[in-house]
């Protein structure tokens, strides 16, 4: 082979590797792209009120609607317990979440509320066994009381207030989730407990049948479910559209009823100013 020929044949492969080049380069921009137009999952966290199982069954319907009506993907966060679902909003773990009160004010920088049950507020309540001879407030002093968790809003924050409020000193006790806290108490095995109306109302009827509310609190604006403030405005407005479209039909509002939210309406901040006055911060349990 002559220089000229050598030549030919070096300019010839670096065309070649051009090419390649060129067609790995256009290949990659398409994976890319499709990797890009690949929708995203978005995290819904829901605070723990009820067991795994029955949050599963209320929610996923929930966010399969929300799918159909918005072309948006939803995957459930599980959190084991209430004080792991502080966290979790502490860290801005979900994307969309339900969660009480409470929650929505100390994390306002970071969730914006969207849509809360408008016809229920949130009311907190006490219960002892139907045959316990306690009839208020100050007959708990010393006895053994069930909490869902120390930052619960009604069940247990505005409670545990008011008891210091009337100087009645209980040994409590955070057993996790409303159900736990009324099957305790059924069962004689605390003396008392924490919760809101509307868990009591959704425990079986031979749970309910065994406890007697002694206490009902002050009413607030119930649970609300927030967007993060990193998703998009477009998207966070989607979700609400689609969750109040969803209120207008007898099939969504079933479903809602469950969570439960009675009339699903639109939620604003103010909504929760109240709280701020309840002197409630001094109880809050920091994770």
């Amino acid at each position: 082979m002559n220089a000229m020929q050598a030549g030919t044949g070096r300019a010839a492969m670096g065309r070649a590797r051009c090419r390649i080049g060129s067609m790995l380069l256009i290949l990659f921009a398409q994976i890319g792209l499709a990797r890009a137009d690949e929708p995203k999952v978005y995290r819904v966290g829901v605070v723990p009120q009820f067991d795994a199982r029955t949050i599963v069954g209320i929610w996923n319907p929930i966010l399969a609607q929300l799918t159909a009506r918005t072309g948006l993907r939803f995957e459930l966060v599980g959190s084991p317990n209430i004080p792991a679902f502080e966290k979790q909003v502490a860290q801005q773990s979900f994307d969309f979440a339900y969660m009480n009160p409470w929650h929505a004010i100390i994390a306002a920088d970071s969730y914006v509320p969207l849509v809360r049950d408008i016809l229920t507020p949130l009311q907190g309540i006490i219960v002892v066994n139907k045959n316990s001879p306690v009839t208020d407030l100050r007959g708990l002093e010393g006895k053994t009381m069930d909490f869902p968790a120390p930052n619960a809003l009604a069940a247990s924050l505005m409670t545990r207030a008011q008891l210091s409020q009337l100087g009645v000193t209980v040994k409590p006790r955070y057993v996790k989730t409303h159900g736990s806290v009324y099957l305790n108490v059924a069962l004689g095995l605390a003396d008392a407990g924490g919760g809101v109306l509307q868990t009591l109302a959704a425990q079986p009827p031979e749970v309910r049948e065994q406890l007697r509310v002694i206490e009902t609190k002050v009413a607030v604006a119930s649970h609300p479910v927030v967007a993060s403030s990193r998703v998009s405005k477009a998207v966070r407005e989607q979700v609400r559209v689609a969750l109040l479209a969803l209120g207008e039909s007898a099939d969504g509002r079933a479903l809602l009823a469950r969570i439960p939210i009675d009339r699903v309406g639109q939620a604003t901040p103010d909504d929760y100013l109240l709280l701020k006055h309840l002197g409630l911060e001094k109880f809050y349990v920091p994770n």
